[in-house]
């Protein structure tokens, strides 16, 4: 375009339309032979009566015309700088003017169908990739929000699956695997989760075990009660009809309906001191001289038993930090042990020691012993070893609840202690109990 400027503003200026029409140059803009779609350039003339201008004996073809028809103002035109864009019989030019010498106005248009059609061929590219670029993002989103939500998914399926199994008994083995880093937060939520699950699971499996340890309480506690309350209720029958005539009679019913009872209310406090102590409940532990409570349950069993040799080992003062009635709950539950399962004849000892900040306190006997089945559940409430290694030399009349040793260990475990109990059949049995020394809590 800006040869054909220098062209028509050095060579047309001033030149008249015929002077033009002797150009040789001018032939090729003046051919008319080409179809419109195929002529990249028109020129035509504006006569001073505003229409098209035969030009060297070439009438104006009708682009010509339309040319001149649409270019509504051309001495606007040809002052202007800047060409103006026009439509020739549908086609889109963009046309200049130059006034000529006569009068004339020199019209040149080129197309713009080439610039239009380039653009229009960006456009649907830029199109086709933009959507491209939309379905690729999307389908990058779609899945990468899959994959970063899949944890969620899976805390879903997790949860879903324990309800699954109810309130009575949920699945809670179920855990959430880690699927890579999909992202800190969700990770730091799978790790949280999967430990409330852990805690969950413990907490229902301890509250289970507890449930079945509260039933199989109580259906022993009921056995246990059912004796007495049978002997009393039968020996009321008895006198209600009148079978209990001898003075006797009624004088040993009596006896037995007290024994009965006695025994009864020892079993009911036992139960009482045995579930106080499950609930660990808050002790107001003191410096209590272990040594001090040993004589005197020892000075007990000598008195209730003057035939059995009691052997003490023990230093003149061992303080250890207790509460005193549950010590001696502790130190009497075992010396009764020791009366009511062996023979009055049968050997204690009785040892006191310090080791490490512990007080070890043992109690031995030379009784008949227990078997390997029975050591290992001696501390089980309302249990009773067989009657081939207790009972067959225990004195008459005496007979255990099967709660002394269950409130033992409860009673040392509240204390933060140790017992450990060593038997064999015909090795008699020994206990030995560790509890922490005053001096060693206290600091001193």
């Amino acid at each position: 375009m800006a040869s054909r400027e220098e062209f028509e503003r050095s060579r047309l200026t001033g030149l008249t339309g015929r002077e033009i029409a002797g150009q040789n140059g001018f032939a090729a803009l003046l051919d008319t032979g080409a179809p419109v779609a195929d002529r990249p350039t028109l020129c035509a003339v504006i006569g001073v009566d505003g229409t098209a201008q035969v030009l060297a004996g070439v009438v104006p073809n009708r682009v010509q015309v339309g040319l001149v028809a649409a270019v509504r103002d051309p001495a606007g035109l040809a002052a202007a700088d800047a060409p103006r864009g026009v439509t020739v019989l549908g086609h889109a030019y963009r046309v200049t003017a130059m006034r000529l010498g006569g009068g004339e106005v020199l019209l040149t248009a080129t197309t713009t169908q080439p610039v239009g059609d380039t653009v229009r061929h960006v456009v649907r590219l830029e199109l086709a990739a933009g959507a491209s670029l939309i379905v690729l993002l999307g389908t990058f989103i779609f899945f990468g929000a899959r994959w970063r939500l899949r944890p969620l998914e899976d805390m879903v399926e997790t949860a879903s699956a324990i309800a699954e199994g109810g309130p009575g008994r949920p699945n809670l083995s179920r855990r959430m695997a880690s699927r890579g880093r999909p992202g800190r937060e969700v990770e730091q939520l799978r790790v949280a989760l999967n430990a409330m699950l852990e805690q969950v699971e413990d907490a229902f499996v301890a509250r289970e075990h507890a449930a079945a340890h509260l039933r199989g309480f109580a259906a022993d506690a009921s056995h246990e009660l059912r004796t007495p309350l049978a002997a009393i209720r039968g020996y009321l029958q008895l006198y209600e009809r009148g079978m209990l005539v001898d003075e006797s009679e009624r004088s040993r019913a009596l006896s037995r309906m007290g024994a009965e009872a006695e025994r009864m209310t020892r079993l009911v406090d036992e139960l009482l001191a045995l579930a106080r102590l499950d609930q660990r409940p808050l002790l107001r532990p003191l410096p209590v001289d272990l040594a001090r409570v040993a004589r005197e349950a020892t000075a007990d069993l000598r008195a209730q038993q003057p035939q059995r040799p009691v052997h003490v080992t023990s230093p003149d003062t061992c303080l250890v930090l207790a509460d005193e009635p549950t010590l001696r709950r502790i130190v009497g539950n075992l010396t009764t042990n020791v009366r009511v399962h062996t023979p009055a004849t049968a050997c204690t000892h009785i040892s006191i020691r310090r080791a490490g900040g512990y007080a070890v306190f043992r109690v031995a006997d030379a009784g008949p012993g227990m078997r390997p089945q029975d050591t290992g559940r001696i501390f089980d409430r309302f249990f009773r070893a067989a009657a081939a290694t207790t009972t067959a030399t225990t004195a008459p009349g005496a007979a255990g609840s099967g709660l002394g040793m269950a409130i033992v260990r409860a009673a040392v475990d509240a204390h933060d202690g140790t017992v450990r109990v060593v038997s064999a059949p015909g090795e008699g049995l020994t206990v030995t109990v560790t509890l922490p020394l005053a001096t060693e809590l206290s600091g001193g």
